[in-house]
């Protein structure tokens, strides 16, 4: 199976490359504005392939791909250009989408298309929703219902953050967005609604995000009553600045936050000396136990900080390995939800030294 890695020398792109280099099913090519060869991957071959670019859908149709693995971010301001060409040229897509609207609209957008095509367009194949939905699929086990959802990105701070990382975090600074609490949509502002958290990580102070599971997770468990989404930044005077922005342009004061991307990236690189050595992430859910009490469920991960960036390529490459595989997949356009179980990820876990916990208790 020919697959072009969009992105293929950026931060997701380049471990999605190396991570698919050695596999016998799949004949691999790294795409993107430039050539350069991808660290690890030297041998893997490179096209020139700007998304941007007029002739883009031409040109993608002339490499004849089987799976186009999308990984040009940020999404938040794209559209769905990108899953369209492949799409047209005879592919199936995958992308590492983060952006809620690009995520939740992605099936209304697509799935005629896809069908059409008799091909399998995915979105979000990436921590959040493919490993989120999951964990939270494995939690929901011998419950009855579902009264609350409460997801913790806690990411290492020595873990290469990538300029259009921090430009999809930026866009949504200080920013509403809508949030499901206490079983209906209120309004949360980006990077505000600071809380203290307490992760297997250490004690971090975490801020509201905007992304899609705020979204798709109501829909997928209609009746749970509260869905919320925080990041914990390892340095608390980080998440003040970020703080300190968003209030700046909640009040309305109009700042260039995605331009200063690479100008604060630096900055915060400056923290990376005296940084700890792990990043986490924690899933909570509430419930009504089968038969007996609510109770409280929380999964716990634990990431070597360096390696924590491979978390979100682990649902695209699991997926593409899968295809290469043979296996039959129905065609359509769909978020990363129901396609993979908390199991198919634990071999990948086990590579990485990522460990991972669950414990219980009386709600």
């Amino acid at each position: 199976m020919r697959v072009i890695v969009l992105g293929g020398a950026g931060n997701f792109g380049g471990r999605i490359v190396r991570g698919l280099q050695h596999d016998s099913n799949i004949e691999l090519l790294s795409a993107g504005r430039s050539t350069r060869a991808v660290p690890g991957a030297a041998r893997v071959p490179r096209v020139c392939l700007d998304i941007a670019a007029a002739d883009f859908e031409a040109r993608l149709r002339a490499l004849s791909p089987d799976l186009i693995i999308h990984c040009v971010g940020p999404f938040q301001e794209q559209d769905y250009r990108v899953a369209r060409a492949a799409l047209g040229a005879g592919s199936h897509y995958l992308d590492l989408a983060d952006g809620r609207d690009f995520v939740t609209e992605f099936a209304n957008k697509l799935l005629e298309t896809a069908i059409a095509a008799n091909r399998l367009a995915v979105t979000g194949a990436s921590t959040l929703p493919a490993l989120s939905s999951a964990v939270v699929q494995e939690l929901r086990k011998g419950l009855s219902n579902i009264e609350s959802i409460d997801l913790v990105i806690a990411p290492g701070q020595r873990a290469i953050r990538g300029t259009a990382t921090l430009e999809s975090v930026f866009s949504y600074l200080g920013k509403p967005f809508p949030v499901w609490h206490g079983g209906r949509w209120v309004k949360a502002w980006g990077w505000m609604d600071l809380r203290r958290v307490n992760l297997d990580v250490g004690k971090r102070l975490a801020a509201a995000c905007e992304v899609p599971d705020l979204a798709l997770l109501p829909a997928q468990f209609p009746e749970v009553r509260s869905v919320r989404f925080h990041a914990a930044l390892e340095f608390t005077v980080q998440h003040l600045v970020l703080w300190c922005l968003a209030a700046i342009r909640r009040a309305g004061v109009a700042i260039p936050v995605g331009r200063w991307a690479q100008w604060l990236d630096r900055r915060a690189a400056a923290f990376d000396p005296i940084a700890g050595d792990r990043g986490g992430m924690a899933v909570t859910i509430t419930g009504k136990a089968i038969g007996g009490g609510r109770v409280r469920r929380t999964w716990q991960l634990v990431a070597p900080a360096a390696d924590g960036p491979e978390i979100p390529c682990m649902a695209a490459i699991l997926l593409t390995r899968r295809l290469a595989a043979g296996s039959s997949v129905a065609p359509g356009a769909f978020a990363c939800m129901g396609l993979l179980t908390l199991a198919d990820f634990e071999p990948q876990f086990t590579r990485w030294r990522i460990t991972t916990r669950t414990e219980e208790t009386a709600a």
